[in-house]
């Protein structure tokens, strides 16, 4: 598969400190995910999310120690508590909120849709519930994610065949090119660009709204208990969200 440069996979490591005040800086993760979070050649995050996030910690004058980390990893780190840690971008759950402080949002997505491959027989007028309930349908989530109350429900009711991928989206992507599993869920964002971008896979796949696709949802800064509940106050009142 061909990468463009948005694309490509980031080395594991810490990243420049952002110039603020004096303090002890937070560590704050993000993964390379664009259209939602994009390296700067700084090392700070930019995009739909890192742009928003990145503002908020300035305006709020918190000090910041950025660092590229994978999703797995950046759970378990905010689960161990053993810093003041904080991650761009993530869905608040009632599991998460028993291990982690959130922000309010910093930005809402506009949709869910879901890709599919080219071989598999599904229009958008068809419901998500029924395409869920064929028989033998292969889903592939990313592990420890959340889909959103309505799509994580749906899964648990109807129990299609589910593949946990541990990989990058690119990977999930050709995973679903090569026809090994079925349907992958996107935002309607992330959804456009990797049909715009990735160039090689995008010919064998269809991005579908199906006719009861649920409203996106709100994505935001997720902190360690370790994390004041007076840095959750500021960044509260320096985040910028009309949505």
């Amino acid at each position: 598969m061909r990468l463009l440069p948005g694309l490509m996979l980031v080395a594991l490591g810490s990243l420049p400190v952002t110039p603020c005040r004096a303090g002890e800086p937070l560590t704050v993760f993000y993964n390379v995910r664009p259209p939602y979070l994009v390296q700067k050649e700084n090392g700070v995050p930019s995009g739909l999310t890192g742009t928003p996030a990145q503002q908020a910690f300035e305006r709020a004058g918190i000090p910041v120690h950025w660092s590229v980390l994978p999703t797995n990893r950046q759970i378990l780190m905010i689960r161990e508590n053993g810093g003041r840690y904080c991650a761009i971008g993530w869905f608040q759950t009632p599991e998460r909120d028993s291990f982690a402080k959130f922000t309010k949002p910093l930005y809402r997505d506009q949709a869910w849709m879901v890709l599919v491959h080219g071989g598999m027989t599904v229009a958008e007028s068809d419901s998500l519930s029924n395409v869920l309930a064929r028989p033998g349908l292969r889903v592939m989530v990313k592990d420890k994610y959340s889909y959103g109350r309505s799509i994580d429900e749906l899964l648990v009711r109807y129990k299609p065949a589910i593949a946990v991928s541990t990989g990058t989206t690119l990977q999930m992507l050709q995973s679903l090119g090569a026809r090994s599993v079925d349907l992958i869920f996107v935002s309607e964002e992330e959804g456009r660009y990797l049909m715009a971008n990735t160039i090689s896979q995008a010919g064998k796949l269809r991005l579908l709204r199906l006719a009861d696709m649920p409203k996106g949802e709100t994505r935001h800064i997720m902190c360690s208990r370790g994390v004041p509940d007076e840095v959750i106050d500021k960044l509260n009142k320096s985040i910028r969200f009309n949505r």
